[in-house]
């Protein structure tokens, strides 16, 4: 299904890192994997750049994209590669789009070392802006990181978004043989102090319970057979989605970029904007349909 990849790199350990994620990858969809360096020529990146010119650091890129190549080749997996000036995110989401590709798959932070919950600029960007899916994934995970995929977790509440995601995640299920979970979470903080919890908690779970009987419904159809589908309960819902990711061995979670609170589309959705920088998984982001 991933038959035309995109792989941005800096040449840092956490792009390394990736990259072996995407041969994997590519060597199960038969895929080209498209490698692009991106020289960041804003104003500010030029000022840190402090005397290096424009030729040393295409020199670089070409280097860069010439060594990952070389090691995809050894692999026999096709390539293409691509140095370009500009702003990151714009030039990796225009290449995307350009070029027709299915998916961009990046580390959660680069060469300049991003903490651990602080989510690299450019792959945020990337994320929220990218009409094509994007994989995420946080490089000292590498204990937690695994392919192929044998679990693959779709949590949903209904929206287009994510159904979505649901549609992407059934796909990846069937092309990777893994086994489907679907998930519906029920944020107990959200009853507030005065509901009553009883009445409250009874819609709530009819309504989780027939989201999920909808969603597996799409699953069959497909041919895909969900192996649970699961109402949680907990004080978030991002908490509850790690939590049911680290219960069930789950490989890679896919989750559309916004709810039903109607996030812009520049404003990536908070429980997704925490999945992508504190999973030790995968994150696959979709965005949703006719989302400009």
């Amino acid at each position: 299904m991933f038959e035309q990849i995109l792989f941005p790199t800096d040449g840092s350990d956490g792009a390394a890192f990736v990259f072996d994620h995407v041969l994997d990858l590519a060597a199960r969809h038969d895929a080209t994997v498209h490698i692009l360096n991106v020289t960041d020529t804003t104003q500010n990146s030029l000022l840190e750049i402090r005397g290096d010119d424009d030729d040393a650091l295409e020199q670089e890129g070409d280097r860069i994209v010439r060594e990952a190549a070389e090691q995809a080749d050894k692999q026999g997996i096709d390539t293409v590669t691509d140095v370009v000036q500009g702003e990151p995110y714009r030039e990796i989401v225009d290449y995307a789009e350009k070029h027709g590709l299915d998916l961009v798959v990046m580390p959660t932070h680069g060469r300049r070392g991003l903490e651990r919950f602080l989510l690299g600029s450019t792959s945020e960007r990337v994320v929220r802006r990218a009409d094509v899916p994007v994989l995420t994934m946080r490089p000292d995970d590498d204990d937690t990181i695994s392919h192929p995929y044998q679990n693959v977790l779709v949590p949903t509440d209904g929206s287009d978004c994510a159904n979505q995601a649901l549609a992407l995640g059934v796909d990846v299920a069937d092309a990777e043989d893994a086994v489907l979970h679907l998930l519906s979470v029920i944020a107990i903080p959200a009853l507030g102090v005065d509901a009553r919890p009883d009445i409250q908690m009874e819609l709530l779970e009819e309504s989780a319970h027939e989201l999920l009987d909808e969603a597996a419904a799409f699953a069959d159809d497909a041919g895909v057979d969900a192996a649970s589908t699961t109402v949680e309960y907990g004080p978030s819902i991002h908490q509850a989605i790690l939590t049911y990711i680290d219960d069930h061995d789950i490989d890679l979670v896919v989750v559309g970029t916004h709810g039903r609170t109607g996030f812009d589309r520049y404003v990536l959705g908070s429980v997704t904007e925490y999945l992508v920088r504190t999973s030790p998984i995968p994150v696959l982001t979709v965005q949703p349909p006719d989302s400009e």
